[in-house]
């Protein structure tokens, strides 16, 4: 395995890897570390306090960031007739039924959100083992399976996050962009949290949210604090104590 770059062990020598910082601070450190050539994507990372081999206790769901992902997302529909044209109106990148699901099998995958009306899943169905790895599967619960295929057009290209607990319970999502002011990013992650403590199964038990760290993309990790879980936007008025002598 390569070495990390000298970038890279700057930022991580101005951490302390002990330490679990409050959440404003954890984003002003990260904006303050050496930056890469290119607008880094910032991202958090949960690890939950959840066993994932019972179905009650497995997250999955959907997110709208206050100040959306900064990226731009592309979107491929699967629909036929009047329902087609609603995604072509409503800005979806690709449009398409059996012809879609050829492209697909033949390799096409040059999108981020698959969705589809609900009497296409016989085209979708046999896309499983390509989408489904991939986190593009269509599905009712986030959704992405739908006769309102304008609304959800317009929700996946305004940056609609769905996320979901992996293996090791733990959950992954994008909080931005690395040009987003701290604000932003704060408040961005301040909608996450929200969403993860109201999605909390009522079969979990013990401590729910055990580690929560914060990377840009060519980053070290920042553990936050997780009990701190209210008043996250006050840390921004909070004036710094003064240093001593």
């Amino acid at each position: 395995m390569s070495a990390h770059g000298r970038r890279y062990r700057e930022g991580r020598a101005a951490i302390d890897r002990e330490k679990a910082y409050p959440p404003a601070e954890a984003i002003a450190i990260l904006k303050s570390l050496p930056d890469a050539k290119f607008d880094e994507t910032v991202e958090v990372h949960f690890r939950l306090g959840l066993n994932v081999r019972h179905a009650d206790e497995q997250l999955r769901g959907t997110i709208m960031l206050p100040h959306g992902t900064g990226r731009s997302m592309r979107v491929a529909v699967f629909a036929e007739g009047d329902k087609a044209r609603e995604a072509d109106e409503a800005g979806a990148d690709v449009v398409g039924s059996a012809d879609l699901a050829a492209k697909i099998e033949g390799g096409f995958l040059d999108f981020d959100v698959a969705i589809a009306t609900p009497d296409q899943m016989g085209n979708v169905g046999k896309l499983g083992r390509v989408l489904g790895p991939r986190g593009l599967m269509p599905n009712p619960k986030t959704g992405t399976v739908t006769f309102d295929i304008a609304k959800a057009v317009r929700d996946a290209k305004a940056g609609k996050l769905e996320y979901r607990t992996d293996r090791g319970a733990n959950v992954h999502l994008s909080l931005g962009k690395r040009s987003f002011d701290e604000r932003a990013l704060l408040e961005n992650y301040a909608a996450i949290l929200d969403e993860i403590l109201r999605a909390k199964p009522a079969a979990a038990k013990g401590r729910y949210i055990r580690s929560v760290t914060i990377t840009s993309s060519m980053g070290p990790g920042i553990k936050i604090d997780p009990a701190r879980t209210r008043d996250l936007l006050a840390e921004l008025e909070e004036e710094p104590e003064p240093a001593v002598a």
